[in-house]
């Protein structure tokens, strides 16, 4: 239920009599001497068909003079219905219940309504006050008993929010203490965070696309949750409290870095911004928000993997498992996700080609090679693919080619000399028939040309997370395999 149902039925339920002693009441008169509710009359009356308002000549609306409203409701005009089983509703802004008490003194224009307060009833607080919105939503008696500050903000905010006020669930509010941040905040879409966000990657288009009374919420919100007001500060100015990711800023930090690619001009701020001198040992949490830093760590990094050339393979893979151990972090900030960090991205799978080329394939017969190769030997040659599928610019490219050459080139060339070596004609390899399975009914084959082992694999896990049950099998290619005798 939402304060909208809980105000309809509230104000249909002050046309309850009891039949044996009372006459059912004309109407319901709803007295607004401050004119409160009027900016959400219209929704009101959405939900409400038997509403009339007092107001200017416009039958469309159900609006018109006081003379116009009785013979509304009289059933007298053409065009005009509503439900007999509900008492007519006149809203009448701008007037006050003691407005029509003072029948003498009444002004002219409200005289046909005068006498609606003895045939009518007045829809009014059990101490005889007008019904003012803040007053339903926090009074005790006949009203929602919500806690809310009564401070002079608070009823400026609750007067700005009413229309989107009346539509949520009354569960929600209750479990809140509604103040002048609460309501500003539902006033511009209830999601603070996500809004400041899309100021400081847009600011003049976010004000742009707001009303006024939006605009003014929206700069209060900043003002009172994140101690900066978009009217006096920049947007620059409101970045560097980001970077500093303290109290409630903390907050817009995470929401950032989920969805980064949402933000570009945001980014181009934080680039414009100089980063502190952390000191000799810096923080990686610290490091983390600067997109310069990452660089100047992406720099490092292209270094450090250049210089394995001049290296023994097995120097080079204890460097790799250094560098690893200093960068895997980086993955996970979110300029990885921007797509600003390859090497460190590539570094994971280096890390692994390294330790699997830890151990030389080249020993044993055939079939021992065989058995390792399609055990733990794939993943090097799965690394290697996986490690150039993650940098695209020709710089970039030259380090990893670097590091691969380091641990990779050699351990491929003694496999491959040794298999020569090893290798039985007759023996080992295929037998005539092996490579053609042929299919049983309700079964399908599917040839796939020059399919390696490491994709076989990679092929395998994906069809395992969708539920599908594999049994994998492997035999020897001829060589080269993509020959007519191969297939």
């Amino acid at each position: 239920m939402t304060p909208l149902d809980q105000l309809k039925q509230t104000i249909r339920s002050a046309a309850a009599y009891n039949p044996d002693v009372q006459a059912a009441p004309a109407c319901i008169l709803w007295p607004d001497r401050d004119r409160l509710w009027e900016p959400v009359i219209a929704q009101i009356q959405a939900d409400l068909p038997e509403l009339f308002v007092l107001g200017d000549y416009a039958p469309e609306k159900r609006s018109g003079p006081a003379i116009w409203l009785r013979c509304a409701i009289a059933g007298t005009l053409e065009g005009i219905t509503y439900d007999a089983e509900m008492p007519p509703i006149l809203y009448l802004p701008g007037v006050g219940r003691q407005d029509l008490r003072a029948v003498s003194e009444c002004p002219e224009a409200l005289k046909p309504l005068a006498e609606l307060q003895y045939r009518g009833v007045i829809w009014t607080q059990v101490n005889a006050k007008d019904w003012t919105p803040l007053a339903f939503l926090s009074s005790q008696q006949g009203g929602l008993d919500l806690d809310i500050a009564r401070d002079s903000a608070t009823r400026q905010a609750l007067l700005a929010a009413l229309p989107r006020l009346l539509k949520e669930a009354i569960t929600d509010l209750q479990s809140r203490h509604l103040d002048a941040d609460a309501f500003n905040t539902l006033l511009t879409g209830g999601d603070p965070v996500r809004d400041l966000l899309d100021w400081l990657n847009q600011p003049e288009a976010m004000k742009d696309g707001m009303s006024g009374q939006e605009w003014r919420a929206f700069c209060q919100v900043c003002h009172s949750r994140f101690g900066i007001h978009p009217e006096r500060d920049s947007a620059l100015e409101a970045a560097e409290n980001l970077t500093q990711r303290q109290g409630n800023w903390k907050t817009v930090w995470l929401r950032f870095t989920e969805a980064p690619h949402r933000y570009p001009q945001l980014i181009e701020q934080l680039r414009r911004l100089p980063p502190p001198d952390l000191g000799l040992f810096p923080d990686p949490e610290e490091i983390a928000v600067w997109p310069q830093l990452n660089q100047q760590e992406e720099e490092r990094l292209y270094y450090a993997l250049c210089e394995l050339n001049n290296k023994p393979a097995h120097q080079a893979r204890e460097r790799l498992k250094v560098l690893e151990s200093e960068h895997c972090m980086r993955r996970d900030w979110v300029w990885a996700d921007l797509g600003e960090s390859p090497l460190a991205m590539a570094l994971a799978p280096l890390a692994v080609l390294a330790k699997v080329t830890q151990r030389s394939l080249a020993g044993g017969q055939a079939e021992d090679m065989r058995k390792f190769y399609a055990c733990e030997g794939w993943k090097a040659d799965d690394a290697l693919l996986r490690a150039l599928a993650e940098v695209t610019g020709q710089r970039e490219q030259e380090a990893i080619f670097t590091a691969i050459r380091s641990v990779y080139h050699r351990w491929a060339d003694e496999a491959a000399r040794h298999l020569q070596q090893v290798w039985k004609p007759g023996v080992d390899g295929l037998k005539r028939g092996e490579a053609s399975p042929r299919a049983r009914p309700g079964e399908c084959v599917l040839f796939v040309d020059g399919l390696r082992l490491d994709c076989g694999k990679r092929l395998a896990q994906r069809l395992s997370r969708r539920g599908l049950e594999i049994q994998e099998h492997t035999t020897w290619a001829a060589l080269p395999s993509v020959t007519g005798t191969g297939k």
